[in-house]
């Protein structure tokens, strides 16, 4: 069937005629255009139909989207992270289209599609997304309450001020085990790591931002192949869809919890550099250890994509260079990533980052963090803190004495514990770009302000 809606669509575009071909308007659950690899974007779109709909670029006749993912349910992995999964339906259909350099619009059963930006001024962040929900840390969030989760405010907040990209870096999904009886707060709330679940954590409440602007997506640990993988290769992942990066099995997790990194432009200087450590390790690696030699080879592919551009903002999500959040806000204590330190410090003992990059971003942290350092490191800025279930207070103060990684000395560092959101908007003076960095509240209050500029940060 469906091959032959896809020779009807090719013929009827042909033709000019492909009205009579459109899938049911009802049966489109989300459309949503990705940032990916060397300069392309890709248009998802996710429906309830077993076939892929058809996507009209500049008003012309549809031609018919590419398959990423059919439905289908999964089974329970053997190494599932709960003890309380269960088997992983995915009643949408994945599908996909490569945004045409030429085109400008493109609608799909007359709903408008996100255009890739002519220029990236304004980018808006999020990381750690989801509504907790997670039996083996006894830990529930009270999905149901707008004040205790409220990433549906942020998104609506976020879309008022047009951004032209949005960044999410990573831990968008948290639904894992159901609602304990008796619990009000997340009473019936969708759980597993099938679409509902995706549905409600995050294609729901992103909605306004998804119908604003293009994304960029970084893998967090919440979407490891063990976790929510299976529906991160589905929907969100920029590259390729294969069987063997799929998280369907264990067998092939080699494979699917490594994607190698690649570059994001952002302006004719500047670029993202996309890494993906979603299955990194708190605790140092031995130099044997197989995922040590993984992440050690993509470190360097992702050094040698810093040289292609002035500005590198290395986006990954576990941070590197950072405070940990405590119980008590005066008492400092680093939280960097181990296992990746233990990596990075190969190339770079010192700075950890290769010398091309000026700003690291993150999430996993949530707390808010801008640090800039007096000694040689990068702008370190984590923003993980936009709707999961806080952990902790960042510390008020980091003082010269305090080090968050070796001989790492800070300069200058503002932070806050609460929930929101960031933005970074380009300025160009006498040919120098420099950035400001402003953190919102859920409701679309500037509550910090940051210069940025050289590998360094001034916060207000």
């Amino acid at each position: 069937m469906r091959n032959f809606l896809s020779r009807a669509l090719a013929v009827c575009s042909l033709l000019g005629a492909c009205h009579a071909v459109q899938a049911e308007p009802q049966a489109l659950a989300s459309v949503y255009t990705v940032q990916a690899p060397q300069g392309q974007w890709v248009v998802r779109a996710l429906t309830h139909a077993t076939h892929c709909p058809g996507i009209a670029w500049d008003g012309q006749p549809p031609v018919a989207m590419h398959l990423r993912a059919a439905q289908g349910t999964v089974a329970v992995r053997r190494d599932a992270a709960q003890a309380d999964s269960k088997p992983a339906i995915f009643d949408v259909t994945s599908c996909e289209a490569t945004w045409p350099a030429h085109a400008q619009s493109a609608r799909i059963e007359g709903q408008a599609v996100p255009a890739p930006p002519k220029q990236i001024e304004r980018i808006l962040i999020v990381a750690d997304t989801g509504c907790r929900l997670k039996a083996s840390e006894n830990a529930f969030q009270a999905c149901n309450d707008a004040d205790q989760w409220p990433f549906a405010q942020i998104a609506q907040s976020a879309a008022r001020l047009q951004p032209d990209l949005v960044v999410h870096i990573g831990d968008v999904h948290y639904r894992e085990s159901p609602c304990p009886a008796g619990n009000t707060g997340c009473a019936q709330a969708t759980w597993g790591y099938g679409w509902d679940a995706w549905r409600d954590d995050f294609f729901k409440p992103a909605a306004p931002l998804l119908a604003r602007a293009p994304w960029l997506f970084v893998r967090g640990n919440h979407e490891s192949c063990f976790r929510a993988g299976q529906g991160w290769f589905r929907f969100l992942d920029a590259l390729p869809w294969t069987d063997q990066r799929n998280c369907n099995t264990p067998d092939n997790d080699a494979d699917g919890d490594f994607s190698e990194p690649f570059a994001a432009m952002i302006s004719d200087s500047a670029q993202f550099i996309v890494f993906d450590s979603s299955k990194s390790s708190g605790k140092a690696y031995a130099p044997t250890d197989p995922a040590f030699l993984k992440y050690q080879k993509q470190l360097q592919a992702a050094a040698e994509l810093t040289t292609h551009k002035a500005q590198n903002f290395f986006i990954n999500h576990h941070p590197l260079l950072a405070a940990a959040p405590s119980k008590d806000p005066h008492h400092f204590k680093a939280g960097g990533s181990a296992g990746l330190q233990s990596v990075f410090e190969t190339l770079e003992p010192d700075r950890l980052f290769p010398p091309g990059v000026t700003v690291a971003m993150h999430g996993h942290v949530h707390v808010f963090e801008a640090i800039s350092f007096q000694s040689n490191h990068p702008v370190s800025l984590v923003m993980g803190n936009s709707g999961s279930l806080n952990e902790g207070q960042a510390p008020h103060v980091i003082k010269p004495t305090d080090r968050i990684y070796k001989n790492a000395v800070v300069s200058n560092y503002a932070a806050r514990s609460e929930y929101g959101f960031a933005t970074l908007d380009r300025s160009v003076k006498a040919g120098q770009a420099s950035w400001l960095l402003t953190e919102y509240t859920p409701q679309g209050q500037p509550v910090i302000r940051c210069h940025v500029q050289n590998g360094k940060s001034d916060c207000q």
